[in-house]
């Protein structure tokens, strides 16, 4: 799979300057944390889940979450569990390429429960998202998950969620964050991603942000973030890869944009009226978020409609000017550091300050591709939004 892999190869050639890198379950956990993307989230009860997981690889979804946690009711769990057995078996039965499968667990016993009654359909799951992670209940569970993996004689990785409240109260979040840090490092090998729970952090408060909000704007919220990525996301090889928190709206209905894409794929001039139609459908909220989470160091996000993945991947791509500048900066004879102009004059690029930014940026560049000089967020969005 690849990113904009739904999309013709021709439309694809048009709009990349170095198209996004092929990849799949088996590629490292450096690729593959970069490239989660937009992870999609499906409630384990979903009668025809197969077949929704089937149409969202088709629209360009790399990553589900399939959720027996908080999406549904505690009555539910055990036909849910039953649900996700068929589903596999329905997926295997069809032979087609599936996008990267994580199951959302309650507990830890449910880890090699699941790995056992999914049988030969378990190469299909890539690992498991493990909830209110902290250090006390996250050791049981990446002990499950670790015997889970002996077990079936295939990698399983995980992904813990911080969204537990000793992480968000002050006087508890230092000795949290530090129990989370020293677990997480225990498991590295097995750790592909961090996750940020920030509905349990605004539920603490009795906070829900508004559409025209981003997480940031809680300034509870955002001061919790900062924590995590200082902690848990530096750039000196001890960091993780810390994902954008999910976003609650989703008025926007895909279809309104159906028409006009069909007719122009690339947009000739209707760029502005594209832009015009996101505003007024209440994803200004979400891009400025998106903007923002890669600003403070996220990548990839929660997703909980299919609406929100275009956009999310859109907005993931590098531009060719940050390309250039990563490239100027991490050049051999730039080894001994030094400043220059920008390529694109704009700027000034400091070698020994830029360089993990720049080693980040070639990381994204791989897994989502570089975008050519005329192409944009706009014709980006288009192409991932067309059928």
């Amino acid at each position: 799979m690849r990113h904009f892999g739904h999309i013709a190869p021709a439309a694809r050639k048009g709009l990349f300057f170095q198209e996004p890198c092929e990849f799949g379950p088996d590629s490292s956990a450096r690729v593959l944390s970069a490239a989660l993307g937009a992870t999609l989230y499906s409630p384990a009860t979903r009668p025809r889940l197969a077949d929704d997981v089937i149409k969202q690889a088709g629209r360009g979804v790399v990553s589900m979450v399939l959720c027996l946690e908080d999406s549904i009711d505690d009555s539910e769990v055990a036909g849910a569990e039953e649900n996700l057995v068929r589903q596999f078996a329905d997926l295997d039965a069809r032979g087609v390429e599936v996008p990267l499968l994580f199951i959302r667990v309650r507990e830890p016993g449910q880890i090699a429960d699941l790995v056992h009654r999914l049988g030969d359909t378990v190469r299909m799951l890539s690992g498991f998202v493990l909830p209110k992670f902290t250090e006390e209940r996250g050791v049981p569970f990446m002990e499950a998950l670790t015997n889970a993996e002996k077990a079936c004689g295939r990698r399983l990785f995980a992904m813990p969620v911080l969204e537990s409240p000793e992480l968000l109260y002050l006087e508890t979040r230092g000795e949290t964050l530090q129990g989370i840090a020293r677990t997480v490092d225990k498991y590295r090998d097995r750790v592909l991603a961090l996750r940020l729970g920030v509905t349990d952090f605004c539920s603490a408060y009795g906070l829900r942000r508004a559409p025209d909000m981003t997480a940031y704007d809680v300034q509870i919220v955002g001061a919790v973030i900062a924590d995590v990525v200082n902690v848990l996301g530096r750039a000196d090889g001890t960091g993780f890869t810390i994902t954008g928190p999910v976003w609650e709206y989703f008025r926007l209905q895909e279809r309104m944009f159906k028409p006009q894409l069909r007719r122009s794929p690339f947009l000739e001039g209707r760029a502005e009226e594209l832009r015009t139609a996101l505003i007024e459908h209440d994803l200004d909220g979400l891009l400025r978020e998106i903007e923002l989470d890669r600003a403070n160091g996220l990548l990839g996000k929660t997703c909980i409609h299919p609406s929100h993945v275009a956009p999310v991947h859109a907005l993931s791509v590098v531009s060719h000017e940050e390309y250039s500048d990563a490239q100027d900066i991490l050049r051999p004879e730039r080894g001994g550091g030094g400043v220059m102009r920008s390529a694109y004059t704009n700027k000034m690029n400091e070698v020994k300050p830029h360089r993990a930014w720049a080693e980040r940026t070639l990381l994204r560049a791989e897994v989502f591709g570089v975008a050519r000089q005329d192409a944009g967020f706009v014709e980006l969005l288009a192409a991932g939004l067309a059928e």
